[in-house]
């Protein structure tokens, strides 16, 4: 925290309030380091954090010679809130209702709480409605806002007694033109008054839908709670005679003036971890080398470690954050956590093996730990008998326990660090943390570990330094990117500004300058600045917040929790169920009729054949659970059971991924459907899946259900796994020319189609078209090919590939609820039809990924596995191809080879396409795709016989090697196993 103003404004009070301590600290900000700390204070959090709050001021205060009234402002990063969530507290968390703006059916499979914890999803789920509005990606209109329906819905929700509402329009953070969160704001303002809190979704999260509203639902819900909080603080300074602005810290490392925290106490759900990174750059700025530097924060309970960035901030993640279950895209910290703290408790088996947390005694260390006279041995005890000075009693264990517990520890931290890291390289560790004697002064891939005076406090004092923050974002048309990169500026610093801070004091932290995906002409631009805090503005708004001792008196002493307890049917499904016993429901005709275990099992197991491309299946498979849960039938029949004249489209959503988080769903593909029907003048019988593998394997399966077709979907589709390309299909290797696959037609969702018609002169043609097509919808579409007949398909499709993906996802589901990750390779090669049809090829680590965006929108690159070292192995399968160093692969969406590297520097061939090639993350057991790979990341690398017909010459010449550019011959090492259907397998025995 800054001071812009008087050279004598510069004492600045922070405090972190975590799970186990409560810490404080007095800043003189005009001085550097540890030069600058004037006091500090550690004292146990209690279960009021107001109370802990205000006892740490009153203890900082009286060890300084600082007056109350020589304080510039008092900044606070706490996880009270949150912690209401994961605890489920009704006395906090409140109803929600929420309004989704998403005309022509988008995003209607998926609606509100879609993905939520059902226990949680009970306390909050008010009231939930989709009404008319919406806008694409570009910033184009999907369906204008509709006054009367918001009213309508006003009414509902004032006779339910709901005092939280959620506005989220599909598009809203590019809504340049119709303002339409805002302009439903005003017209339920007008109906509801103002005691009723509404939460506008662009001023929460960042593009992506689903997340976004989750992150607005939740921040909503607790709305309430923490303006009683906040004011109880605001209340509590004014009794320990402080005259300054109240700020809570962000979850990346920003002021929010008192205001602005009521508003969107979400935003400090996770401060603690951030504002440990920001003290350990501001305490140890000197050691922070030019790529950053990697901060271990060992607290009570935990170990949290992130990387520091060169310009004193944390690395945010780039994907999705999960909190108390309910999937969120909020700015966060890349933050990896492991159960490693100073009151992890010790634990050593009969057989002697000694492993260390994640159970905690927690602040109850200085009572139930041996040094201190208790009779838990923890990770504080093996420090005392290495040497530490803590405690009161002499801690006496075996030596053999000591070394294990302390190989254990060392062993923990190393992985999370390298977890954190961007390269392979020795990096520099900042240890700060009340538990910072349990890291030892050597660790491997760092190259010093530094720890810098005052590190006990460092989160106290990142929440001290901190300074306001403001973004902006846009998509800009045509060739004004430097005019719009200002544009964005200056609303990024107007932003802040409205967040009290000074204009003129603007720095630049992060300027992103990217083409859209599948677009054409189009830039994405994102700028966030921080600035220095206007104190008097925002101390003479916090002065204008009067409270009464009656409110403080009851939020400092009467603070009851009430704990909601799950009833029947409000578990996790994973839980409820007996995966390795699951009978799927076949008819004794021969139908299969899915479940939601089945629509998991198969989620999974699409994702595994898209070979790292495909898209994921987690939005569709939300869509299908949906579709089941409101009483609708999906049905899978098999390929022998098609009549010779049956009818069926193969079909596909086609475009760029970023239109589908935004805009889920939509009825493209059945537009698609209908129209292909009327051009062809027939009528479908059923449906057929163009690719098995990722978003599409799982979301063709929605248009068979019984509220659309009412058809079966095929058991087969016509690539057994993800391509990238068009013409990729078994049916056109059976094909003289790409005429056969035409038409092909093409529908946007809300009443645009174009068709690709018969002849074009070839496929690159054809392609083009489609591809032009697909951008001007909004670089989204469903597309519906030619319909073939079930004769032809017998011929020409893959058998049986929604029976493989349920195995292979089943595989892994099993394994999973067993808590045995490390047996899905082998029971992934089990499903595939055994160790002649599928292997792993290597097991490592991520060591980097090079990736770009091609002018057709394909993310090429590599990404390089490296041998784990054998402090890393844990299992056998982590030592499978030892005589391998590391492992290639490159891709085109799809991974395309495996490239093994040997110790004496020669290559091997290992796997080339059409041979299935995909990545495990170890510990899930589930695929990663390419947008997903990361440096770190401990994966297994598989591969699995394609359908014989991928390796017939034609097909080597369409999808092999060659086809990709590579400079390869593609050798079959697999068999085939032609997959068991599970129609057969599980059909009742007449």
């Amino acid at each position: 925290m800054s001071v812009h103003g008087s050279p004598s404004e510069t004492l600045v009070v922070g405090v972190d309030v975590g799970g186990t301590n409560t810490d404080s600290v007095l800043l003189d900000i005009s001085k550097s380091s540890a030069e600058a700390v004037l006091a500090s204070h550690k004292a146990p959090t209690t279960s009021n954090v107001t109370l802990s709050v205000h006892a740490s001021l009153e203890a900082l205060l009286s060890k300084s010679a600082a007056k109350a009234i020589d304080i510039t402002a008092l900044a606070i990063g706490t996880t009270h809130f949150l912690n209401a969530i994961i605890e489920k507290d009704t006395s906090r968390v409140e109803k929600v209702a929420v309004l989704r703006l998403a005309s022509h059916g988008f995003s209607s499979g998926t609606p509100p709480f879609a993905d939520w914890p059902k226990a949680l999803e009970k306390i909050v789920h008010g009231h939930s409605a989709i009404i008319p509005g919406g806008c694409n990606i570009d910033g184009t209109l999907i369906g204008h806002v509709d006054e009367a329906a918001v009213r309508e819905q006003a009414d509902i929700i004032k006779s339910k007694g709901i005092k939280n509402v959620v506005v989220v329009g599909i598009g809203c953070a590019t809504d340049e033109k119709y303002h339409q969160e805002d302009t439903v704001h005003d017209w339920l303002r007008a109906e509801l008054g103002d005691a009723v809190n509404i939460v506008l979704s662009h001023n929460i999260a960042r593009p992506g839908l689903l997340a976004r509203e989750n992150a607005s639902i939740l921040n909503a819900s607790i709305m309430n709670f923490a303006q009683r909080t906040i004011r109880a603080f605001i209340g509590a300074i004014h009794r320990i005679g402080l005259s300054c602005p109240l700020y809570l810290t962000s979850n990346v490392g920003h002021l929010l003036p008192f205001s602005e925290a009521m508003r969107t106490p979400i935003r400090v759900f996770s401060s603690g971890a951030t504002n440990s990174i920001r003290g350990a750059a501001f305490l140890a700025k000197s050691s922070i080398s030019q790529g950053g530097s990697i901060v271990v924060d060992i607290g009570g309970t935990t170990s949290d470690v992130g990387c520091l960035l060169k310009n004193g901030y944390p690395r945010l993640a780039k994907s999705y954050t999960d909190l108390a279950g309910v999937k969120v895209n909020l700015e966060m910290p890349a933050v990896e956590s492991i159960g490693l703290g100073g009151g992890s408790i010790l634990h050593v088996t009969d057989s002697g093996h000694v492993t260390v947390g994640p159970d905690s005694v927690g602040h109850n260390l200085t009572t139930q730990a041996l040094c201190f006279g208790g009779e838990v041995a923890t990770a504080t005890d093996i420090a005392v008998a290495s040497g530490a000075n803590i405690g009161s009693t002499t801690v006496s264990l075996p030596e053999e326990t000591i070394h294990k517990a302390k190989l254990r520890m060392r062993k923990m931290l190393e992985g999370c660090i390298d977890r954190v890291k961007l390269s392979p390289e020795p990096c520099t560790v900042i240890l700060v943390g009340g538990g910072a004697i349990l890291c030892p002064v050597e660790l491997a891939g760092v190259s010093k570990v530094v720890v810098p005076e005052h590190a006990g406090v460092a989160n106290a004092i990142g929440a001290a330094i901190s300074k306001v923050f403001g973004s902006a974002e846009m998509i800009v048309k045509g060739s004004g990117v430097e005019e719009g990169i200002a544009q964005v500026r200056a609303r990024a610093i107007r932003n802040a500004v409205a967040h009290g801070g000074y204009a003129d004091s603007a720095i630049t932290l992060y300027e992103e300058v990217s083409g859209v995906p599948y677009t054409t002409d189009q830039t994405s631009i994102k700028i966030e600045v921080a600035c220095e805090a206007d104190h008097k503005r925002v101390h003479a708004e916090m002065s204008n917040a009067a409270v009464s001792d009656e409110l403080l008196d009851q939020v400092l002493y009467e603070e009851t929790k009430k704990h909601e307890i799950p009833g029947d049917g409000e578990g996790d499904l994973k839980d409820a169920i007996d995966f390795s016993n699951y009978r799927p429901n076949i008819t004794a005709a021969g139908e299969w009729i899915l479940s939601e275990t089945d629509m998991r099992f198969l989620a999974i197991g699409c994702y595994i054949l898209g070979c790292g491309g495909g898209g994921s299946p987690y939005a569709p498979y939300l869509h299908t659970r949906q579709l089941l849960l409101e009483g609708d039938t999906l049905r899978i029949t098999r390929i022998e059971d098609l009549k010779d004249d049956d009818i069926m489209p193969p079909v596909a959503s086609v475009g760029t991924p970023a239109v589908s988080i935004e805009r889920p769903g939509g009825n493209g593909l059945l537009h698609a459907m209908q129209a292909m029907e009327k051009e062809m003048n027939v009528k479908f019988d059923h449906i057929l899946a163009t690719e098995i593998g990722g978003a599409n394997g799982v979301g063709t399966i929605v248009w068979g259900a019984s509220r659309f077709y009412n058809i079966p979907i095929v058991d087969g589709d016509m690539m057994g796994r993800a391509y990238p390309n068009f013409e990729m299909v078994s049916q056109y290797i059976h094909a003289s020319s790409v005429n056969e696959m035409l038409p092909v037609v093409l529908a946007s969702g809300s009443g645009e189609r174009v068709t690709i018609p018969a002849p074009q002169p070839d496929v690159a043609t054809a392609s083009s078209l489609i591809r032009t097509a697909c951008v001007d919808m909004g670089s989204a579409a469903g597309a519906a090919g030619c319909p073939i007949n079930g004769k032809k398909l017998r011929e020409i499709g893959i058998p049986n590939t929604y029976s493989l993906a349920w195995r292979l996802g089943r595989a892994v589901a099993i394994a999973q609820k067993a808590g045995n990750t490390a047996d899905v390779p082998r029971a992934l090669i089990e499903a595939a039809g055994g160790d002649k049809s599928a292997r792993v090829l290597f097991q490592g680590k991520i060591r980097s990924v090079k990736s770009t965006l091609t002018a057709t929108a394909h993310s090429l690159g590599e990404v390089t596995i490296e041998r784990l070292s054998d402090s890393e192995m844990e299992t056998e399968v982590d030592k499978v191809r030892d005589g391998l160093e590391e492992v290639v692969v490159p891709f085109m969406n799809e991974n395309l080879a495996a490239i093994g590297k040997k110790e004496d520097g020669s290559e091997q061939i290992l796997a080339t396409v059409p041979d299935l090639i995909f990545l495990l993350d170890t510990s899930t057991g589930e695929a990663v795709g390419v947008q997903e790979y990361r440096y770190g990341l401990k994966v297994t690398i598989m591969i699995m016989a394609p359908h014989p017909l991928w390796a017939t010459e034609r097909a080597l010449e369409v999808a092999g090697p060659t086809a990709f550019h590579l400079p390869y011959k593609y050798e079959a090492t697999l068999e085939y196993t032609r997959p068991v259907s599970v129609i057969d397998e599980f059909r009742p025995q007449v």
